[in-house]
């Protein structure tokens, strides 16, 4: 599978999760946003300590990292700003603002588009434009709709497209660089949930078995999606990842609607409308483009149209698309896979 399909596989995969966790996260309603947070942390270390296991990786890799600032200061950032997106999510499903947390993903693929084009160079096709056109207008009409500034959609919305920026800096495959984000967080966090049982605060211990098998198992319900997405944003340009997470908010909208039972004025309908308008155009564009791909060889270039193996002006571009920047250690130079 060519490596632009297997990245919106994974990058499709990574929203799916994320849009059904909307799910998950009320089940803890128990705890405060903040306890929920750390366990978070706390249990992510683990799960990736499991998969590092079963897919037997190792650690001798982390050392050389830990040892150099330049490498972990990345990763380090990552960590505190995809920490920052986890608490507003897990905040606005508490207090039953779910339609909130789904304005957030609907706005931070306009975000991630934005970042794409400014610092990596990326290039819009037409139809691209017009499906960025639709969700900014989708995007603004459920803004309106809301009726107030919605702080948190805009605090979840600009962490996560920095997370995702971020990640390009990120020399490590997407397991490792994960594995390092969960370790930088873990300390604080261990910390935090210690002071809380300590303090008779904590709910870890005291409510039930299962929640705290549920307070546990958030450790993979964040890992999973966190490394399937982490894997996308090297194979694919932020553009494209910028589409999929369409895919996240809308699930959560359908959720805060049909199964919480949030209001749904009509202007909300028009918001949502508009999405799936801007889906199918950059659906289209992209089967038009792969077909266009076939019939003209392997450059895939038509007149008129960039060609996809350049960057800005002419520069040549890494297998995701991006023009060759990257400066990472010379023998995974111009090879950003995370298999």
């Amino acid at each position: 599978m060519p490596d632009s399909n297997r990245g919106v596989l994974l990058g499709a995969s990574a929203f799916l999760f994320w849009g059904f966790a909307a799910l998950y996260w009320p089940l803890l309603s128990a705890s405060e946003p903040s306890e929920v947070l750390a366990h978070r942390m706390v249990w992510a270390l683990l799960a990736m300590a499991v998969i590092l296991l079963v897919t037997r990786r190792g650690w001798g890799w982390m050392v050389p990292v830990l040892r150099e600032p330049r490498r972990l200061l990345p990763v380090a950032v990552a960590a505190v700003v995809i920490s920052l997106n986890w608490w507003g999510f897990i905040y606005s499903v508490s207090i039953n603002e779910t339609l909130q947390a789904s304005l957030a993903y609907f706005i931070n693929p306009l975000m991630s588009v934005l970042l794409g084009m400014v610092f990596f160079t990326e290039r819009l096709r037409s139809l691209q434009w017009a499906a960025v056109a639709l969700g900014t207008t989708a995007v603004v009409v459920m803004t309106i709709a809301y009726g107030a500034t919605p702080w948190l959609s805009l605090l979840m919305a600009t962490s996560f497209a920095a997370y995702g920026a971020v990640k390009k800096y990120v020399d490590l495959d997407g397991t490792q660089s994960l594995t390092v984000e969960t370790l930088v967080m873990f300390l604080p966090a261990l910390g935090f949930v210690v002071y809380l049982e300590a303090s008779g605060s904590g709910t870890a211990f005291s409510v039930s078995a299962g929640h705290t098998a549920l307070l546990v198992g958030g450790g993979f319900v964040t890992a999973l999606p966190l490394l399937l997405f982490g894997m996308a944003t090297r194979l694919i340009p932020l553009s494209v990842v910028g589409i999929l997470q369409y895919i996240a908010p809308t699930l959560i909208f359908l959720i805060g609607w049909l199964i919480q039972g949030e209001e749904m004025p009509a202007s909300r309908w028009a918001g949502f409308v508009l999405v799936w308008l801007a889906l199918c155009v950059f659906v289209f564009d992209q089967f038009r483009t792969q077909r266009k791909a076939r019939s003209t060889g392997a450059s895939g270039v038509t007149k008129g149209e960039a060609d996809p193996a350049q960057g800005r002006d002419g520069q040549p571009a890494r297998q995701d698309g991006q023009p060759e920047q990257w400066d990472g250690p010379p023998e995974r130079r111009g090879c950003p896979s995370d298999e």
